[in-house]
């Protein structure tokens, strides 16, 4: 009995299999059955067609990494079947194997085949994708705020031309957060070189570094540190106003000028970012300056607030990740707040060594200030209500400036003011009235361009004669119309040397020769 238990067994078991349903019998098919995917707009169609077929095995090649094939599947396609309606996305798929298989060479060609689908398919919803994907590109290979920062500028200019392009694109909100992501690597690095500036006292190239960031990058997360920084540029430059070598009432201008314009760079933090982590030093700056402290007004706060709260905090581990990761850190960019679309004016140093200039003119002549380019609040209006001059007016010369103690004056800034003092007339003559006679002789230094005389006193006394030279003493010749006396030779030691006092006299075959220079017999 226990023999054919076994057998029993078994029989009941394929019993059991062939009263399975044949609707259940693929459970034991070695056949995957994949679900389509949600972008595929064919899912759900079960159609044969040969061109639905080639795209469907080129998207199973590219999940699968091979790029290469599904590119060749895409081409036959476009070839093959140039009125299919996969047209359109096998075109943009070719780009995406581009664009997904990474590198240089191959993200070039992703970049050209997406600009020539927007070019094809100008109004369709794929164009804004295709435009996104370029910026992507340049989105994902951009270096730290201290490399080459040009990956950067052409992601911002490409995220720039999707928004305005596409403006009821539903993307449109991821291409404005990464354009201000963009934005926040590139005035990381304007401030960092500001910073570098400021630190080695070059006021000039500071100022203009640190006043283009602020006027270009509102969102920037440090921007309070930044107009913190301009306005101490600018009141160091008020101490070294303080120090030259000028009169009292053109010092004492020409440093309320650069104070004043310190003072409106910490207001702009007080008003503009009054929820910002350093405003209290802008406040303090203020009280230090005798200035009043505004207040912000509700709207100022609550953006203020807005965009200090849309900051994500950077924690050790994401500063720890920067030490390993290619690209730079954007967690500090504000995730609220529209991005600046339009580059304004930038500001170069020479244009504020030309403002600096202009300004120490203005106010060493009591003249009024001209036009600031520079400061973006502009000058300070003037006391008579006169309207400041162009920039491009003719400035003052400085050897028409005058000076109160009635001398030369030094700038303590490498130029030397000049005055004319004597009174002398326009063409040069002299200022007695009266002309010279003719016993007197005449000025032995003429007047200078300018109405400048030459530094020292006139010698106007005429020069005494000039000395006769002595007698030379007459040479006694004892021979006198006689032979020259003959020499009488004197004995010496053989190979006598000379003495040579080697402290005052220089010979080389007196020195004695030590080391390799033995060997020389030269």
């Amino acid at each position: 009995m226990k023999r054919f238990t076994p057998i029993i067994s078994a029989l009941c078991l394929l019993a059991c299999m062939a009263t399975v349903p044949v609707s259940h019998a693929g459970i034991f098919s070695s056949k995957k059955h994949t679900k389509p995917s949600a972008d595929d707009p064919t899912a759900g169609l079960t159609s044969k067609q040969p061109d639905k077929e080639l795209f469907d095995k080129a998207l199973i090649a590219m999940k699968k990494g091979k790029y290469d094939v599904a590119r060749l599947d895409l081409q036959v396609l476009l070839n093959t079947y140039p009125e299919s309606e996969y047209q359109m996305r096998a075109k943009l798929a070719v780009g995406d194997t581009w664009f997904k298989e990474g590198g240089t060479a191959a993200l070039e060609q992703a970049e050209a085949e997406y600009k020539d689908f927007i070019t094809f398919f100008p109004n369709q919803p794929e164009a804004a994708e295709a435009q996104m994907k370029v910026a992507d590109i340049y989105y994902n290979q951009m270096e730290k705020p201290d490399r080459d920062d040009t990956n950067a500028e052409r992601a911002e200019q490409e995220y720039r031309l999707m928004i305005q392009q596409f403006p009821d694109s539903t993307m449109v909100p991821r291409a404005k957060q990464r354009l201000r992501e963009v934005q926040e690597v590139l005035a990381d690095r304007e401030f960092d070189v500001g910073s570098f500036y400021a630190s080695h006292e070059n006021w000039a190239a500071a100022i203009a570094r640190l006043q283009s960031l602020t006027d270009q990058f509102p969102l920037y997360s440090h921007s309070d540190l930044a107009l913190i920084q301009l306005g101490d540029s600018y009141a160091a430059e008020a101490n070294i106003a303080q120090k030259l070598n000028i009169n009292a009432a053109a010092k004492e201008r020409l440093a309320s000028i650069y104070d004043d314009r310190a003072a409106k760079c910490y207001e702009q933090v007080v008003m503009r970012y009054p929820m910002a982590p350093h405003v209290e030093d802008a406040r303090e700056r203020l009280i230090g300056l005798a200035r009043p402290v505004p207040e912000p007004t509700a709207a100022a706060l609550a953006e203020s607030e807005a965009e200090e709260q849309s900051r994500v905090n950077v924690k050790l581990k994401d500063r720890a990740m920067l030490l390993i990761k290619h690209g730079p850190s954007t967690i500090a960019a504000a995730r609220v707040g529209e991005p600046t679309m339009v580059d304004p004016k930038m500001i170069t140093a020479p244009q504020v060594t030309n403002d600096t200039i202009a300004t120490f003119n203005a106010a060493i002549a009591n003249k009024p200030l001209p036009t600031s380019e520079v400061a973006a609040t502009g000058p300070s209006p003037t006391s008579d209500g006169t309207v400041p001059p162009r920039t491009d007016s003719p400035a003052v010369k400085l050897e028409d400036v005058p000076d109160s103690s009635g001398g030369n004056t030094s700038t303590g800034m490498g130029v030397t003011i000049l005055n004319n003092n004597s009174g002398n007339a326009t063409d040069g003559a002299p200022s007695t009235g009266t002309a010279p006679t003719s016993g007197t002789p005449a000025p032995t230094t003429a007047p200078i361009e300018g109405n400048l005389k030459a530094v020292g006193p006139e010698n106007t006394a005429p020069l005494p004669a000039v000395e006769k030279p002595a007698e030379a003493v007459a040479q006694h010749n004892d021979v006198q119309g006689g032979a020259a006396p003959p020499v009488v030779a004197t004995k010496t030691k053989k190979n006598a040397k000379v003495k040579v006092n080697q402290k005052k006299e220089s010979s080389s075959k007196e020195k004695k020769k030590s080391g390799l220079d033995k060997l020389n017999p030269f």
